[in-house]
């Protein structure tokens, strides 16, 4: 009546697990992508997958590709336009950060207009750095100096980030630490964030991984680690006693349950406020799991005075 484009969500009752809200989701935004004229996309182009800038995350990662030479189209959802969604067939290749969310759109993108995706995490320095490489080497037939241009942008954010890194691994080497996010991939990340800070990972688990996922996470964690899926407070809350987890990375439901046990939090989702992706993002990462590990309010927690 009024000239607004509707996108149809069918989800009955919001019925099904958090995996169909994402499939419902992803198909309603299949209906913009390929409906905008792709006229002025460059063929070293790409989509934004997954990313969805909380804290300003999409800007400093645009900012990266766009260093490299890479056009980016659109970004899928955070910080996202319409009219960039629309064009979004345009691109030649779909970046996806957060798997889980955008998979179906990534995979239904392949399919109808035969756009590749590969998977990718700009959190910590290790995986940040192999998601730039990773664009690099799929354009470097088309364009022979975007790896020089790559090499370039990691040296000098490393260099930047990389003293200040080391300061704080001293401060936190051996400390223990739990992971429970909603992701695999992004488990996978934190791990090595933490290996990097010195501390070692003695919990880990996601709510949405896959068998192969799991797989991939017990290879990556030490022998003795405990992993789960799909936890409740009650089992995370028993392992991170048992291991003697001084710092617990998750969501805004395991904030409670860690500060009632005494131990150190780090969010790591939809509500925080800091920036963690990116080179600069491992630095607000390690700044706030040292502040949060090593405040003194926990000496006075009950069962640490016992």
């Amino acid at each position: 009546e009024k000239g607004i484009p509707v996108l149809p969500v069918h989800s009955e009752g919001f019925k099904g697990t958090k995996k169909d809200g994402y499939k419902a989701a992803c198909d309603a935004m299949a209906n913009l992508v390929g409906t905008g004229s792709v006229k002025d996309v460059s063929p070293i182009s790409i989509n934004i997958m997954g990313e969805f800038n909380i804290a300003g995350e999409a800007w400093v990662i645009r900012d990266y590709y766009e260093r490299m030479g890479v056009e980016v189209v659109s970004v899928f959802t955070g910080d996202g336009r319409v009219e960039n969604i629309k064009r979004a067939h345009g691109a030649t290749l779909n970046v996806v950060q957060c798997s889980g969310s955008v998979i179906h759109l990534a995979q239904h993108m392949q399919e109808r207009y035969g756009i590749p995706y590969i998977r990718v995490s700009y959190f910590g320095i290790e995986d940040m750095s192999k998601a730039l490489y990773d664009v690099a080497e799929h354009f470097q037939d088309a364009c022979p100096e975007i790896m020089q241009r790559t090499q370039a942008l990691v040296r000098e954010e490393v260099k930047k980030v990389y003293p200040i890194l080391k300061q704080y691994k001293q401060k936190l080497h051996g400390k223990k630490a739990a992971i429970y996010v909603g992701g695999a991939f992004k488990a996978f990340s934190m791990i090595k964030q933490l290996r990097t800070l010195g501390m070692d990972v003695v919990l880990a688990g996601s709510q949405t991984g896959t068998k192969e996922d799991y797989q991939v996470l017990r290879d990556m964690c030490d022998d003795g680690t405990v992993i789960v899926d799909d936890a409740n407070p009650v089992e995370l809350s028993k392992y991170s006693i048992e291991k003697g987890v001084s710092l617990f990375v998750g969501g805004v439901k395991e904030r409670p349950m860690a500060f009632k046990l005494g131990i150190g939090f780090c969010d790591h989702n939809h509500e925080r406020k800091l920036s963690l992706a990116g080179y600069g993002g491992m630095i607000n990462f390690a700044r706030e799991v040292y502040a949060s590990v090593t405040s003194p309010v926990w000496q006075f927690a009950p069962h640490k005075k016992a």
